[in-house]
């Protein structure tokens, strides 16, 4: 299968949360490991969130605290609810930006996104409603994409891995512990300890009071 380099980027707490109760989530990490996931941004041709982190963050998916080039942004959207009025479509955005959805996806919403000049792709739903994420991948190689940033949210990362789509992490750990909340990575299936998917190579560097681990994944 010819596709992209996946690479799973995020920051968590010390307890793997990715979030407050309360959905706060900016910013678990600091500013030297900020920089460093800008660094991250800037070496990828695609950063991939879901349309959750869109909702949710607003995030422009930019690479600003480093010098390089901004990736071509890519939302998983099942059903198109990305707002014209989110940041990775408002003030010209949309020409740098991908929306993947299903072909249950509202004709409407796709014509108001193209209409603002996002490039919107429809794929066949999975069984449970969602973007096929590996015809996703191919079709961003065979547009010359050869790797790509997952930022998130918990779900499209946890699809990722459980498809064996996901090829190397580099995780923020910060020095925090909220003992609820989301957690960056959910079911997988897994049921005993060898089972458990690897991180191989593995580096740990410290950015300020964070730790960043980086390595290849091994199922």
């Amino acid at each position: 299968m010819n596709r992209p380099r996946v690479t799973l980027s995020f920051a968590q707490t010390l307890d793997g949360r990715v979030a407050a109760v309360d959905g706060s989530s900016q910013w678990i990490s600091g500013s030297e490991s900020l920089r460093f996931c800008h660094s991250v941004r800037a070496a990828h041709d695609a950063i991939m969130v879901g349309i959750g982190t869109v909702l949710r963050d607003d995030p422009r998916l930019t690479v600003r605290l480093v010098d390089g080039r901004n990736p071509l942004r890519v939302i998983v959207d099942s059903t198109l609810r990305t707002p014209p009025t989110a940041a990775v479509i408002r003030d010209g955005a949309a020409r740098g930006t991908v929306i993947a959805c299903t072909d249950a996806a509202p004709t409407k919403r796709c014509e108001a996104l193209r209409a603002c000049g996002a490039t919107v792709l429809s794929f066949p739903a999975t069984p449970d409603g969602r973007v096929d994420l590996a015809a996703l991948l191919v079709a961003l190689g065979e547009c010359g994409i050869a790797s790509v940033m997952v930022e998130g949210g918990a779900r499209l990362l946890t699809s990722l891995l459980r498809a064996r789509l996901a090829d190397a992490v580099a995780i923020t750990i910060a020095p925090l512990i909220l003992g609820a909340g989301p957690a960056a990575i959910g079911d997988l299936g897994i049921t005993a300890l060898g089972q458990a998917i690897k991180v191989r190579n593995a580096t740990w560097t410290t950015y300020g009071a964070d730790v960043v681990v980086e390595g290849q994944i091994e199922y």
